[in-house]
Formats: C-alpha cells, structure tokens, sequence
C-alpha cells in the first residue's frame, strides 16, 4: 500500500486511541432482505457510485440508493435526511469530530467480523471512547498545485525548477508577466463562492495550522491559536490572486468548475486542488488531458526548510452505518460495503473514485497524483497532514474567513481583518462548539 495511509495524520481526538481491532462473530453474510441508502459526500463520484449500485442490485436484487449532496451542502443535506423516516444507512462523517457529534447513529463495526477482516490500516478507524468502531476512513487523499508540465515547459521551465516559495514566486510572475505572449497564464482563479471556497478557507488553511501545531505538539482541539504561521497564508493568497487571468474583485463570483476549466482547458499552469480532481481532468468526455503531462507539486509557503516538504495527505472522510436503521437494512449495506471491497468491479471502482484505500486486496490507483505524493515520501519528504478537521464550529469558521479573504482581495479589508477572523474568531467557535458559558 501507498505510504500515504502509514503516515495520515495522527492529530485527532482521542477517540482514535485504539490500539487494535476487537472482532465479533457476525456480519457479511449474503443478505436477501434489506435495502441500502448511501449519503455521498463527493460529488465527482456521484455517477461511478449510481453505476456500481446499479450493478449490485442486479447481481443480487439487493435495492441500493446513492443520494449525492451538492457541493458544500453536506452538513445540512445528512442533518435533513437522517430526520426522514428512511434515513441513510451508510453516510460520510467528514471528520473525527462528525463521528463523535453522530456517535449514537454510528453503528459498531466491530459486530462485523468479515468487514474488519477486510481492513489493513488500522490508523484509519475510528473509536469511540469505550472501544466501539463508529467509522473509518474510507480513502486516503493528497492536494497540492497540479501542473501542466507541457505548459511549464513551453515556458521554459521544468517542475524540477521548482522546490520552495521562492522559486514557485520566481517561476509563476515570469509566466503571468508573459501571458499575452504565452498565451496562458501561472494560476487558475481563486474562487470564492460556496463550491470553491474551501480550497482556501480549509485546505490552504490548513498549512499555517499545521506548522503550529507540529511545532507545540498539538494532537487534540485547541482552544485557541496564535497563528503564528498566518504569513505563510498571505504568501501564498498573493501569489495566487496576483498572477492569474481573473480580476482579484471578482473572486467571490468564480466557482471551482471554472479553475477546472481554465486548466483542464490549458489557460492555466497551475491549479490548486488534489488527487480527487484526476478523473475530471483525465476523462476524455471531459477535458481528456494526458496523464504524463500532469503532475502535483507541494504548496510551498516560504516555512524554513520547505524544501523536504511533500503534498497535504490525509483523509477526511469517514464511512458509518446508521445503528438506528432496521438490523435488515445494516446487514443488507455491510454486505454491499463488503461486496465493494472484494469484488473486481466493486475495486475497481474504489481505486478509480476515491484512489487508496486502507483495505485488503484494494487496487492501487493509475492516478499520477498518488504516485506523485508517494514519490516525495520515497525521499524521505515529510507529509503535511490534515489538521483542519480540528477547527471548531468549522462551518461559521470558514464563513467568516472567506469574507475576509473576499474583502481583503477586493481592497475593502485588510489582512489583519483576515487574521482576526483566523485567530480572532477561534476562541469565540471553541466556546460556542463546546457549550462554554462565562
């Protein structure tokens, strides 16, 4: 298995203290009655699911529903959908501190023998405090800056050109210097409407958080933060916003799908997003770029000694069976969960949508991103894990500083606006996430 599983980010609650696997008997067993309703967090994989179910069902007449969230609306859409009288059966907690929020609707994987026989990572499952597998995570993912490496060389560049900020720096202003000649630009736009937002409010995010909490040896929620690292941010933010095509005023109006198409359609060299993003890019009904020409570089922020760093790997999206659905219908998507981790066009499908995966016998992914971020680890590059889960309140969290980031953009704020909703706004989240009252 890809290293990445061996190294995601230990820095979460300490529900995740378990030190093995305690199987039952039960679990996994061809199941004739029952019926599945899968919650999908992630949109790009909304029609390789619905396939997949569709062939499940007519394998073994088992009915299975996929209900895709739109994009950045999960938390509301499983609120809702568990309140209906046919709730999900298998729904995405999208963080340690989701599963500890759904603890009581996390039904206890460990009554599946078969199922936990199929796990392989261990540092990916979930417990709660007294030892019940209440979800694990079922992929491992990597981001960075995606590149177009024929673009960089017709620039005059190549990715080995590139190994700190100051490079990246150097490398991207020649290019968006000499974009009318080029005829591309260095960065796709920094959206920041509801579907791209996150790029930026979550993943870029969490780079200063990560340096801070490795340097003071954070593992669970703090309940404040200094942000000591916040220049690394605004290192990057200018970066991008300074030197690509799109207007710095207009960011609150570009969406994701337009980065995607700015570089799928090769107007850009570089573009911030992850692994998840191989399939659009690759697809030949869609943008069909070929995969030598692609590759994922680290997001270089000028920390000392970046030059060792790898890409963001981590995972933050964890599978849990409803406990409160009928035992028919947890059974029924055991089985279905099984089936996907064990049948040839149910691998299949796992590697090409959600890439590697902690379980045995699992397909490793064609996707040159992984084999990117398993490069940087072969040489020994440490790994910037997803500390981003510990954000308190991270919804109105990320609210708050992509106004800010819109603001400060548009020159209607100042970057101190940006770090008080950083910083500032931590402490207030912590205590209103945790029920602290004065």
């Amino acid at each position: 298995m890809c290293m990445i599983t061996r190294r995601i980010s230990r820095i979460a609650a300490a529900v995740v203290l378990a030190a093995a696997l305690l199987l039952t008997t039960g679990g996994c067993t061809q199941n004739g009655n029952g019926y599945v309703y899968y919650l999908n967090y992630k949109p790009e994989a909304d029609r390789a699911l619905k396939d997949i179910a569709k062939l499940y069902t007519e394998q073994t007449g088992v009915p299975v529903k996929i209900i895709t969230a739109a994009s950045g609306s999960y938390p509301t859409t499983l609120g809702t959908q568990m309140n209906k009288s046919s709730p999900p059966t298998l729904f995405v907690c999208e963080s340690v501190k989701d599963i500890t929020n759904w603890g009581d609707y996390c039904y206890d994987l460990r009554n599946s023998r078969q199922f936990c026989d199929l796990i392989e990572d261990t540092d990916l499952c979930v417990y709660s405090g007294t030892g019940e597998l209440r979800g694990i995570g079922y992929c491992s993912e990597a981001y960075g800056i995606i590149v177009n490496k024929e673009l960089l060389a017709k620039a005059g560049y190549d990715v080995s050109d590139i190994y700190n900020f100051d490079t990246l720096k150097r490398v991207a202003e020649d290019i968006h210097s000499r974009s009318g000649e080029l005829g591309f630009n260095a960065f796709t736009s920094s959206g920041l409407d509801s579907s791209s937002s996150w790029r930026f409010s979550t993943h870029l995010a969490n780079l200063p958080l990560f340096y801070e909490f490795r340097e003071n040896g954070i593992r669970e929620q703090p309940s404040k933060i200094y942000g000591k690292y916040l220049y690394l941010y605004k290192n990057v933010w200018d970066l991008y916003i300074n030197n690509t095509a799109d207007h710095r005023t207009d960011l609150s109006s570009v969406s994701v799908n337009m980065a995607q198409e700015e570089f799928g359609s090769g107007k850009a060299v570089f573009y911030q997003n992850g692994t998840w993003e191989y399939q659009n890019l690759t697809d030949k009904d869609k943008y069909g770029m070929d995969p030598d020409t692609l590759t994922m570089i680290p997001i270089y922020c000028g920390m000392n000694g970046e030059e060792n760093a790898g890409l963001c790997c981590g995972s933050a999206n964890f599978w849990s069976v409803n406990s409160h659905a009928g035992q028919k219908d947890i059974d029924a998507t055991i089985d279905f969960i099984c089936w996907l981790l064990t049948s040839d066009e149910g691998k299949q499908m796992m590697s090409d949508s959600f890439g590697v995966t902690p379980f045995k016998g699992h397909i490793d992914p064609d996707n040159v991103f992984f084999k990117a971020a398993s490069a940087y680890e072969t040489d020994m590059h440490y790994n910037v894990t997803w500390v981003f889960g510990l954000i308190p309140n991270s919804v109105q969290w990320y609210a708050g500083l992509t106004s800010a980031l819109v603001n400060y953009s548009c020159g209607n704020g100042s970057w101190t606006d940006v770090e008080n909703a950083f910083v500032g706004s931590w402490k207030y989240h912590y205590r209103l996430e945790n029920n602290i009252i004065d």
